[in-house]
């Protein structure tokens, strides 16, 4: 039977909201949240760009290291020999390569510097480049795919497909799909080219979980594994992407779509709310109180019948339990009265009573550590967390590539 993956794109979508922003010891925390929660692959950002390469380059370590599991991480470029090439030298071993592909985008994005036969020599010169520097797995973006006619969309695919890709992206690029809609054109695509395609939908009419799901369900109607990407909290550029938790959520409990949907990889949602908190306060977003979920009012009941119902029975009001999404964070930094914290300008005796009181043992690299949590501290602007305490200590030495030149 298809299964359904999960690809987050938090490290390269969400971190392009505006008026928001994500430092990259930050977006390594994203990598062992979607770990921990047991997603399948994380797009860790742009391996092309300068300021990004320290960043991808400690992260591949932390993999090799085994500090986020079974999660693959994989690089966006743009469909470009030359951006390909100059990633591969980091180490991925994953890649999505994206182009537009609509009328609207050729002819007011393009202005006649590319038409579809470029568009598609430009994207299979790229996946060779892929595949010429290894790459494992490669799936190529047909942005703007929602707005691209069936006949090239399809051409562009077998395209990519005879290049050696192994999925494509529709990108719903302005969210203006709808479920029935995008669910019949994944049907007949992934049919058609006998390879997944997979989801990238944003939320400008509020359905962005709602194609997600719908999308996904055409993959399975044609026989094809479905990858779906998401974002933590729904954040994103504009009104956002499909939203993680939702996404797993519905696929899990919803009406019609849970019976027909297995899991490709074991997912913990014990650590949902930890997750959904943390990006809340990293990314200076606050968390809706009626975000699914992890909002403060998800599991809240008040009005008399609502309150009667939930007290006699939780599931009176309640579609699924609260406790499956862990508890949530109490972290040292958050604590109320007196306090003492480690951070960007904290010294050892401070850096060592947090440690000590959170059962963090740096062992003999205490020094390296305590340099650490000062410039990851510097680089958030925040208090660390108790999960970034204890990953800085436990993974010291791949951490360091986040910083060349600056340790002593």
């Amino acid at each position: 039977m298809p299964k359904v993956h999960f690809l987050d794109v938090t490290n390269r979508d969400g971190v392009q909201t505006a008026r928001t922003g994500l430092s990259k010891f930050g977006k390594t925390m994203v990598n062992f949240y979607l770990a921990k929660l047991g997603v399948a692959q994380s797009e860790i950002g742009f391996p092309f760009l300068f300021h990004e390469m320290p960043y991808v380059r400690a992260n591949v370590a932390l993999a090799q290291a085994g500090a986020f599991g079974d999660l693959r991480l994989s690089g966006w470029c743009r469909a470009l020999a030359p951006d390909v090439e100059r990633a591969i030298p980091l180490g991925l071993s994953h890649y999505n390569l994206s182009i537009s592909t609509s009328d609207q985008m050729i002819g007011h994005k393009f202005r006649g510097k590319l038409d579809r036969g470029a568009i598609i020599a430009e994207m299979t010169a790229a996946v060779a480049a892929a595949k010429a520097g290894g790459a494992q797995t490669i799936g190529v973006n047909a942005e703007d795919g929602s707005r691209t006619d069936d006949a090239f969309l399809l051409e562009f695919a077998l395209a990519a497909r005879e290049a050696g890709a192994h999925r494509i992206r529709y990108c719903d690029t302005i969210g203006g799909d709808t479920p029935e809609r995008i669910r019949e054109r994944f049907a007949k695509l992934a049919a058609a080219t006998v390879m997944p395609i997979e989801t990238h939908c944003h939320n400008d009419l509020g359905m962005a979980v709602a194609n997600s799901v719908s999308g996904a369900l055409g993959d399975l109607d044609a026989g094809q594994d479905a990858w779906v990407n998401t974002c933590v909290n729904g954040i994103g550029e504009r009104s956002g992407n499909a939203d993680l938790l939702s996404c797993v959520l519905a696929f899990k409990h919803g009406f019609g779509v849970a019976d027909q949907v297995q899991f490709g990889d074991e997912l913990d949602l014990s650590w949902a709310r930890r997750f959904a908190l943390w990006a809340s306060y990293a990314f200076d977003q606050p968390l809706p109180n009626n975000q699914p979920g992890t909002g403060r009012n998800a599991f809240a009941h008040e009005s008399g019948i609502h309150a009667d119902g939930a007290l006699k029975d939780r599931y009176n009001y309640e579609l699924y339990d609260d406790d499956t999404l862990g508890p949530f964070p109490q972290d040292w930094h958050a604590r109320r009265g007196r306090v003492v914290l480690t951070g960007e300008y904290g010294g050892m005796a401070g850096f060592r009573h947090v440690m000590d009181s959170l059962g963090i043992d740096p062992g003999e690299h205490e020094d390296l550590v305590f340099q650490l949590v000062q410039l990851c501290a510097s680089a958030t602007g925040k208090p660390l967390t108790n999960d970034e305490l204890a990953l800085i200590a436990a993974y010291p030495g791949e951490l360091s590539l986040l910083f060349p030149g600056q340790l002593g």
